[in-house]
């Protein structure tokens, strides 16, 4: 499929897609402007700060999805339960239950988001910096349009916007031939949670999904504006390289010291020279697969008397939709291969230790063509591209077991970000306005899906 420079974003690449038009009739079209009335900004607004404070890394959700389970059932006014997935964690999921029966009955579409935040103030300093903003921390300000705090655009917002969601579609009191199910699940994050039984990388939704909840469809609320038919996977990998335990009080060139810091500095950047011309081999699809060495560890800063014998390098590489975990393990180990042969003084070992398949939605289907004329009802334009991209979420394992998805995005991050803000840190800041054109982009597939019968649905 070719590549376009994306008409509003020069700086972007994207594909052509194309949107098949099926307008909505009178009867939906009111249907739609009632949710959409109903739409309360403050409401979701006032949920979103409730959620930053309360604190949910991966792997510690029950406290926070224990107080959505109440919030759904006493504020919302649907039937919602707490999923308990260890004693620490779990997940929560509610249902507005259609009313076809027979030949009338509807499709079941689930609205998902993660709920886990990436980082936990109480051990992530000096990785995030040399101390925490307030993007970082679970404690919620409200500047105008703006929400800060941990979480704030990931994943408190997606939470706080499809519970808005279902709250306008009860209280608009439309009729749904299908059911509206929502969750919300633990370890969302791209975290193996070593603290908490290594909880992550989607192992939430796969409890979630195991346990009861499949759906025909599901829509994923997540930043970056568009509509999204695939997800990347994920490789993580990590590379020992050897030396000898060494002591400082011993003369610089002694015999049989060889160290394991200095040489590892050399296979960083041969890695790093690797790491874009993998970028290029692979791209494919609406994938743009990035590679990034995120950690190395070597030592023991109690002892800087004694040099490492060990330094260890990790990596995450993204996988797009044409190769495998399996195909992107053989191309990093022919990378080994080929410093070894390079550097023949380096000793080397490696292995995968996380492993994600991509995920792919047909760009033909029901829930992405849906999706794709909500975003062109909120934006008054036709859909004709989206964007290549890499971001990580639980949508590549949703689909990868074969459930169709549409990955809905809203603008992020606010743009300009303010002063102070830059990078993702603590992926904490929020604009309602930005995150309510996502939410209204959903609501209309809610409306667009719930209202035909599994027959019309090709179901």
């Amino acid at each position: 499929m070719s590549k376009i420079t994306n008409l509003h974003n020069p700086g972007e690449v994207t594909i052509p897609v194309t949107t098949t038009a099926l307008p909505l009739d009178e009867e939906r079209r009111h249907m739609l402007d009632k949710v959409l009335d109903h739409l309360n900004p403050d409401r979701m607004r006032d949920l979103l700060v409730k959620l930053i404070e309360i604190p949910s890394p991966t792997g510690g959700e029950r406290e926070i999805s224990q107080f959505m389970a109440s919030y759904l059932t006493d504020a919302v006014g649907i039937d919602a339960a707490y999923q308990p997935v260890t004693q620490v964690t779990g997940n929560v999921h509610g249902a507005i239950p259609g009313s076809g029966r027979g030949e009338s009955a509807g499709a079941r579409l689930l609205l998902y988001a993660p709920i886990d935040t990436h980082l936990d103030p109480d051990v992530d300093v000096p990785t995030v910096g040399k101390e925490l903003r307030e993007d970082m921390i679970p404690n919620a300000r409200v500047d105008g349009d703006l929400v800060y705090g941990l979480g704030a655009s990931n994943p408190k917002c997606m939470v706080a916007g499809l519970t808005e969601v279902v709250h306008a579609v009860r209280d608009a009191g439309v009729d749904l031939r299908g059911d509206l199910t929502l969750a919300f699940a633990g370890g969302g994050m791209p975290w193996s949670n070593s603290r908490r039984d290594h909880f992550g990388t989607s192992s939430g939704v796969m409890h979630l999904l195991t346990h009861g909840l499949w759906p025909d469809y599901t829509v994923v609320l997540k930043p970056k504006y568009g509509v999204y038919a695939e997800d990347p996977g994920m490789c993580w990998f990590k590379v020992s390289v050897y030396g000898t335990l060494g002591y400082a009080g011993v003369t610089r060139g002694a015999p049989g010291f060889r160290s394991s810091i200095v040489p590892a500095a050399t296979v960083i950047q041969e890695i790093e020279q690797w790491l874009p011309e993998y970028t290029r081999r692979n791209t494919g699809g609406g994938i743009l697969p990035e590679g990034w060495i995120s950690a190395v560890r070597a030592g023991d800063p109690d002892k800087p008397a004694f040099p490492s014998a060990t330094t260890e390098i990790y990596l995450d590489v993204r996988v797009a939709g044409q190769t495998t975990p399996a195909d992107v393990r053989h191309q990093f180990g022919q990378l080994i291969a080929d410093i070894r042969e390079r550097h023949g003084d380096v000793e080397i070992e490696w292995e995968m230790y996380c492993s994600i398949p991509a995920g792919l939605t047909a760009p033909d289907s029901w829930i992405i063509q849906s999706a794709q004329r909500g975003w062109e009802h909120e934006e008054q334009q036709p859909y004709l591209e989206t964007a290549l991209q890499a971001g990580q979420t639980d949508t590549a394992i949703i689909r990868a077991l074969g459930i169709p998805a549409a990955r809905i995005g809203y603008p992020w991050p606010p743009s300009p970000p303010p002063p102070g803000f830059e990078g993702l840190g603590g992926m904490g800041i929020a604009s309602i306005e930005d995150v309510l054109k996502g939410v209204r982009v959903v609501a209309y597939t809610v409306i667009d899906t719930l209202t035909r019968s599994r027959k019309e649905l090709h179901l």
